[in-house]
């Protein structure tokens, strides 16, 4: 596992706050490259060698004004301990998608990722701080 080397703030923009997350730049550039949009979402367990997946939601985004401590509490709401939040775009018709076909693809989602965690680096992959981080392929001595 790995994580961004940047500062937990990621920067900042003129007009911005400095405190934004790494995750706060990704959704306002997401948002900014495709409007609306639905985020399938999948939370995740990290252990040493391990990530499992916990639970799943999607999320439709109709503006970049939600920030990471939203987020957060949005998730304490599933009752789990996650370490890890895995966020897929996807768009109906230049728009969010209607819930039906949202939990359909998120269906979809959940098994790539049981068969293979490295699709969890497909979509934009974040730590509790809201930092980018991304799964790395483990072998055995």
């Amino acid at each position: 596992m790995s994580t961004s080397s940047r500062s937990r703030s990621g920067g900042s923009r003129p007009g911005r706050s400095d405190d934004r997350t790494e995750f706060d730049i990704w959704l306002a550039e997401t948002f900014g490259q495709e409007g609306a949009f639905t985020a399938l979402v999948m939370l995740v367990r990290i252990e040493e060698l391990k990530v499992e997946p916990l639970a799943s939601t999607f999320i439709s985004f109709i503006g970049d004004e939600t920030r990471w401590a939203e987020i957060v509490q949005l998730f304490a709401g599933s009752g789990k301990t996650w370490d890890g939040a895995a966020f897929f775009p996807v768009l109906d018709a230049g728009g969010p998608l209607l819930n039906a076909e949202a939990r359909a693809r998120l269906r979809a989602l959940e098994s790539r990722i049981k068969e293979d965690r490295l699709t969890l680096n497909s979509g934009a992959f974040f730590d509790a701080w809201g930092r980018r981080m991304q799964v790395e392929e483990v072998t055995r001595n």
